[in-house]
């Protein structure tokens, strides 16, 4: 395994400042700031909710003090190959929903797009205000050696973290305030505005002046709505539920107040399918009965895009590298992770007869749900799971089990390496920003491979040195 703290008997040059600090630390007083952080955490209400757990239905999600470092130049590399997946994915949705080249080409298989549910076909021949349709992205990375960096997968859909990302570094910051005096670290806090600079740079046509942006919730129970209630108030803008919302002379409008007052620009946290009643789900009461017809006008702008979710799926992410170069007419720069195809008959026997050595994925799953870790699953596991395979093979790809890099987490004996992995976030509008870190999810218990917080994880401060 690749340690990014250490080399041998010496640090990382990334860590080399941080180490230094850290060996002139009381243990006794880190471990006091680690418990101050846990309090942080929990007066500011930074919680998550589990599903199916009622005795646990929200939880605080576990934060470790040691930070996650990247030097200036593996940042830089990084962030080349991730704007260059993100331009490949816009550009991969514009064609699918249109002239589908990509398909004609036979780059893609055309049942891969028509066969699958998270391809609308409400939005074919729709452009969305600016010709975007992913303004918020999260690429999970995974490292396993110094040069080394796969993207396990794209979230394009609404992708979630964010908000731990800003309140880590805030708290580092209140805790270890000398540390970022000694180590020069390039900063996050700003996300919210550009959030909302990049949000108001593809309001509709018909907007004239400052745009009025909203956030759309499914509401306190959904697991997320710490985040939609915490970048509503970062962005200054309204956090609103499905009936706060309606449709008034062709423009989707909040209650308030004064009355009802046009929204130009609708961040939403509701998926696809409770989006819109009239249009799908007829039974959400989540959505705004008539916003696509609204949406379809060019009278709103919708984050993302009703239909992105295609590009969330796993049988797709397989095909990443050949829709990178594409759109783009280069090579990716940041490779996959190797994916076996399940609905593919000599994929599903190789993986039926390697089940004990993979990962194996379900192609809409999120959240760590739904997945066969082989190495880690016991022989009755397995067998259950090759029955599930054989039944429905298109609704599962397969992926050997990496060695992912470690960093050190604070323990009661000291440190101790755990596996991890990195969501950077990027915004699209009129042009593309990525975050400088992202969030840094590590797998708390030892051996663990599994870093969502949903099946144990917890959270680091991500580090992207100014150098």
């Amino acid at each position: 395994m690749f340690d990014e703290m250490r080399l041998g008997d010496r640090a990382r040059q990334p860590y080399e400042a941080y180490e230094n600090w850290f060996h002139s630390q009381d243990p006794a007083r880190l471990n006091e700031k680690s418990q101050d952080a846990e309090k942080v955490f929990r007066r500011t209400g930074i919680t998550f909710a589990v599903y199916g757990e009622a005795e646990a239905a929200e939880r605080l999600i576990p934060f470790d003090i040691v930070p996650r470092i990247l030097s200036g130049k593996e940042w830089r590399r990084l962030v080349q190959g991730i704007e260059q997946r993100v331009q490949a994915l816009n550009a991969f949705l514009y064609d699918i929903y249109h002239r589908q080249e990509i398909l004609r080409a036979g780059r893609i298989p055309k049942e891969i797009i028509a066969c699958n549910e998270a391809f609308l076909p409400e939005m074919i021949g729709v452009r969305p205000p600016g010709g975007v349709y992913t303004h918020i992205i999260g690429v999970d990375i995974v490292r396993t050696a110094e040069d080394e960096f796969y993207v396990l997968e794209d979230n394009a859909r609404t992708p979630s973290g964010v908000s731990y990302m800003l309140e880590n570094r805030e708290t580092m910051m209140q805790l270890f305030p000398e540390l970022f005096q000694k180590v020069k670290v390039l900063p996050v806090e700003n996300y919210p505005q550009l959030l909302r600079d990049s949000l108001a740079a593809v309001r509709p046509a018909n907007c004239d002046g400052s745009p009025s942006i909203a956030v759309l919730t499914p509401g306190s129970f959904n697991s997320a709505y710490f985040e939609h209630a915490f970048l509503a108030d970062q962005m200054g803008a309204e956090l609103v539920e499905g009936q706060d919302l309606r449709v008034v002379d062709g423009r989707v409008a909040m209650r308030t107040t004064q009355g009802y007052k046009s929204i130009d620009v609708l961040y939403r946290r509701v998926d696809d399918d409770f989006l819109d009643p009239l249009t799908f789900n007829p039974d959400s009461i989540l959505g705004v009965p008539g916003i696509m017809d609204v949406y379809r006008a060019g009278n709103i702008a919708i984050a993302n895009a009703p239909g992105t979710g295609i590009a969330d799926d796993k049988a797709i992410y397989s095909y990443m590298p050949e829709i990178v170069e594409f759109y783009t007419g280069r090579k990716a720069i940041l490779r996959n992770v190797p994916t076996w195809r399940c609905s593919e008959p000599a994929s599903l026997s190789h993986v039926l007869d390697n089940l004990h050595e993979l990962v194996v994925k379900e192609v809409h799953g999120s959240g760590g749900y739904g997945m066969l870790v082989g190495p880690a699953a016991s022989a009755k596991e397995r067998e259950a799971f090759a029955a599930k395979l054989r039944a429905r093979p298109a609704n599962y790809i397969a992926q050997p089990t990496l060695s992912l890099s470690t960093c050190p987490v604070l323990t009661e004996k000291g440190l101790a390496p755990r596996h991890v992995d990195l969501r950077p976030f990027v915004l699209v509008s009129d042009r593309i920003r990525t975050v400088p870190g992202g969030l840094t999810r590590v797998a708390l218990k030892e051996g663990s491979l599994v870093v969502n917080s949903s099946q144990g994880g917890g959270t680091k401060d991500t580090w992207v040195l100014d150098d």
